[in-house]
C-alpha cells in the first residue's frame, strides 16, 4: 500500500487524514489498517515512533456509528501523557466527522471527565485505573464497545495492570473487535492475546531493535562521578534542539536536573514524585523549547510522542536490554534522524554486553579510549563519531567543559 487513499474509507476519514499531513503509510499501518477494517482481532509489534497510534486509529474512528450516542471504541494506556497524545491523533483523524473522543486519566479533576462523558462520548480513551473508577461509579457503561484496543501493552503488564485489565475487558461485549499493540513481544503478551482475542492476524515489523539507517549509537566508558563532566561536554557539542536524558532512579532524575541548572541549562524533570500538574508543566516547558534537556525516569517517560528530540543519553545503564532499545526510541521517530550516547561504568558492563549482543545497529565508541576496553562482543569501530579526533577551543562558560577526546 503505498497511500492511504488506496484504503476502503469513508471520504470525511480519508479527509482527515491527508489534512492532518499523513500521505505514505509506514509498515506497521501499511499492515495492520486493513484487516482491522475488516474486523479482525490483531497483534502488533513494532518499536516506538513507527506509527502504532494511526494503525489502529484510522479503523476506530472509521468504525463508528455517529448517529449512535454510546461509547463504541476503547482505548487502554498506561500513562496519562500517552492518553492524551492518542486522544489528539483519533482528533485529527475524525476531524472532518462528528465522531467524539474523550480522555479519561488519574490526576485530572473528576468533574472535568464527568461533563466530557455527560455531553457523550463515541469512543473514550484512558488508563486502567481512571476507567475502572467510572465503570464503577456508573458513568462510563461499555456494553456497546465494539473495538477495543490495549496500546503499549507490554508497558501496561510490567506496571501491574493485568487484574485491572481483566475487568475492563470482563465489561464489554464478547464479541468486540481487540487489537493489542506493544513495543515487545514477551510471553506475557502471546497469553493475553490467547485469552482475549479470536484467531488474531500478527503483524510483526520488527524486534524492537534499532536501525542502524536513521540511528546514530555511541557508548562512553567512564566512572560513576565523571559523568556529569562527560554529560556537558555531549550536550554542548551535540548540534540538537532537545535532548532526553535518562536516569534509573527518581533520586538520580532530581539530582541530575539540578546540577544541570546550576550549569546554566534549561531543564525538565519528569519522575514517579510528580503530581499531574507539574508533570503536565514539564512536558509543556519540553514540547515548546522553552526546555532543551528532558531528564526522565524509564517509567515515567513510557508512550511519550516527542518529535522533536535530537538525542537520548543513557546516563544509567539499563538493566534490561528492552528498556535500552525503549529509551533510544525516544529519538529518530517516524524516519527521522538522531543520536544515542550511552554512559558505562565499571559495573555496568555487564548490564551494556547484553544489550549489544541484541542490537541489529553497531553501538560505536565515542572515543578512541572507548574502544580500547572491549567488555562482551566485539564492537565495530567503523564511522566513530567525529569528535574522536582533533580538539575543540572553550567558548566561555564553565572553565573544562571542552576537554582532548585523544
Amino acid at each position: 500500500m503505498q497511500s492511504f487513499d488506496a484504503l476502503p474509507l469513508r471520504p470525511d476519514v480519508l479527509k482527515g487524514v491527508l489534512e492532518a499531513g499523513y500521505v505514505r503509510p509506514f509498515p506497521i499501518q501499511a499492515q495492520a489498517i486493513g484487516p482491522l477494517l475488516e474486523g479482525r482481532d490483531l497483534v502488533g509489534q513494532a518499536k516506538a515512533g513507527s506509527g502504532k497510534t494511526l494503525a489502529f486509529g484510522i479503523p476506530l474512528v472509521q468504525s463508528v456509528n455517529e448517529r449512535q450516542q454510546e461509547v463504541q471504541g476503547l482505548v487502554l494506556a498506561p500513562t496519562r501523557e500517552l492518553a492524551v497524545q492518542i486522544t489528539l491523533e483519533l482528533q485529527k483523524v475524525g476531524s472532518f466527522t462528528a465522531v467524539r473522543v474523550v480522555t479519561i486519566y488519574g490526576g485530572q479533576s473528576m468533574g472535568v471527565q464527568l461533563d466530557a462523558l455527560r455531553k457523550g462520548a463515541h469512543i473514550v480513551v484512558g488508563t486502567p485505573g481512571r476507567t475502572i473508577d467510572h465503570i464503577k461509579r456508573g458513568t462510563l457503561r461499555l456494553g456497546s464497545v465494539r473495538f477495543v484496543v490495549l496500546d503499549e501493552a507490554d508497558v501496561m503488564l510490567d506496571m501491574g495492570f493485568i487484574e485491572d485489565v481483566d475487568f475492563i475487558l470482563g465489561r464489554t461485549p464478547r464479541g468486540r473487535q481487540t487489537a493489542l499493540f506493544s513495543a515487545t513481544m514477551p510471553g506475557s503478551i502471546v497469553r493475553l492475546s490467547r485469552k482475549y482475542m479470536e484467531d488474531p492476524v500478527n503483524v510483526m515489523v520488527d524486534e524492537g531493535v534499532t536501525s542502524a539507517e536513521t540511528l546514530e549509537q555511541f557508548y562512553a566508558r567512564v566512572e560513576r562521578d565523571r559523568k556529569l563532566e562527560l554529560l556537558l561536554d555531549v550536550l554542548d557539542k551535540e548540534s540538537r534542539r532537545s535532548a532526553v536524558v535518562f536516569c534509573r532512579t527518581r533520586y538520580g532524575t532530581i539530582r541530575l536536573a539540578r546540577e544541570l541548572e546550576r550549569r546554566f541549562h534549561t531543564v525538565a524533570a519528569l519522575h514517579g514524585d510528580l503530581t499531574q500538574n507539574q508533570r503536565d508543566r514539564s512536558m509543556a516547558l519540553f514540547r515548546s523549547g522553552k526546555a532543551d534537556v528532558l531528564v526522565a525516569t524509564d517509567v515515567a517517560s513510557r508512550g511519550l510522542d516527542i518529535r522533536q528530540v535530537d538525542c537520548v543519553v543513557n546516563y544509567d545503564v539499563p538493566e534490561d536490554p528492552a528498556v535500552y532499545f525503549h529509551r533510544v526510541g525516544r529519538t529518530a521517530r517516524a524516519g527521522d534522524v538522531g543520536r544515542s550516547y550511552t554512559f558505562v561504568s565499571r559495573d555496568e558492563e555487564h548490564d551494556f554486553a547484553r544489550i549489544t549482543a541484541r542490537a541489529s545497529a553497531p553501538v560505536k565508541p565515542l572515543r578512541e579510549e572507548d574502544a580500547r576496553r572491549p567488555q562482551g562482543p566485539v564492537l565495530s569501530s567503523k564511522g566513530a563519531h567525529p569528535w574522536r579526533h582533533g580538539r575543540r577551543e572553550r567558548r566561555g562558560g564553565n572553565p573544562g567543559r571542552w576537554r582532548r577526546y585523544r
